[in-house]
């Protein structure tokens, strides 16, 4: 991937509802350290989790004195960079008027920060794994949205808005979503959707309905088709409005590895069955999967902060 000025070691931090995963880049672009932290919710939570992850990370490559530079942060919800601000990132319990969080986080951590929100910082690293000039990331985390790089820079839209994928309504009969509005692809093509269709007592439920799903259970391979249905179609959407070079998938359902890739390449095959339009813009050969394990967003917040 791109590398970090020569000399220089760029910082990021993740920080998820669930928990806040830090990087450091060395100045080739390779991890030298990553801590990850379970994040506790609220303004308050947020600043402090990402002050103890920071401390981590200092301790790792051998005294904070050494992590002087601009910090990354890569955030849910709609950003505004340019204000440092943050609002509606529900998954982290910030609700309300606009959040003044770089700024916040730049006081606790003695360090310029820039703010970014975290899909799109995790489509600047997909970018520079492809080392493509037009590239969407498709998240499949808890929520369902994608992040755009259009003729090599990142597309936020007017409102912060752009890439909401998961809100595009799909199934008028389908279920309400948390937008507001019904059959959004989010209720389907989500984590958290697979977790209703699926739950588990314990353990990640799509690594388990895969697995059902692979030794034959037919309500498993019911509720994988219509969820790999749900991200074929994503995948479609994205292509027929921005016509990308690559789509790369990635976000905690992600971690479910290669079968994922292969169901979602199946739906889409069988999306052009009926469409030689559909079929010559060769919608599978263009999708790829972020390499398992891989920090995709931290890394990104991380290239955000290296400018």
């Amino acid at each position: 991937m791109g590398a970090v000025t020569a000399g220089t070691r760029a910082v990021g931090l993740d920080i998820g509802g669930t928990k806040t995963h830090g990087v450091v880049l060395a100045d080739d672009g390779s991890i030298l350290a990553q801590v990850r932290k379970s994040t506790r919710p609220g303004a308050d939570g947020v600043v402090d989790t990402a002050a103890r992850v920071f401390a981590a990370l200092g301790r790792e490559v051998g005294g904070q004195g050494h992590l002087t530079g601009p910090v990354g942060v890569g955030v849910p919800g709609l950003v505004d960079v340019a204000r440092g601000t943050l609002r509606h990132a529900v998954n982290l319990d910030v609700n309300g008027d606009d959040l003044p969080l770089r700024d916040l986080l730049a006081e606790r951590l003695g360090v310029p920060v820039l703010l970014e929100n975290d899909v799109n910082a995790a489509t600047l690293a997909a970018r520079a794994l492809v080392d493509a000039d037009d590239v969407v990331y498709l998240s499949v985390g808890t929520g369902l949205a994608a992040g755009l790089v259009l003729d090599g820079r990142l597309r936020r839209g007017e409102h912060g808005a752009a890439g909401e994928i998961g809100h595009l309504p799909v199934d008028p009969s389908g279920a309400v979503c948390g937008c507001g509005q019904v059959g959004c692809l989010e209720t389907i093509a989500s984590g958290r959707a697979l977790a209703e269709a699926w739950p588990t007592p314990d353990g990640p439920p799509a690594a388990d309905l895969f697995a059902a799903a692979a030794a034959g259970d037919v309500k498993a391979v019911a509720v994988r088709d219509r969820f790999c249905w749900g991200v074929a179609n994503a995948v479609r959407a994205l292509c027929l409005t921005i016509d990308p070079e690559r789509i790369v998938l990635g976000g905690g359902v992600s971690e479910v590895g290669e079968p994922l890739h292969e169901q979602v390449v199946l739906q889409l095959r069988a999306l052009g069955e009926g469409s030689a339009f559909l079929a010559s813009l060769g919608l599978a050969d263009r999708l790829s999967m972020v390499p398992l394990h891989y920090p995709v967003a931290a890394v990104g917040a991380a290239l955000v902060a290296a400018g």
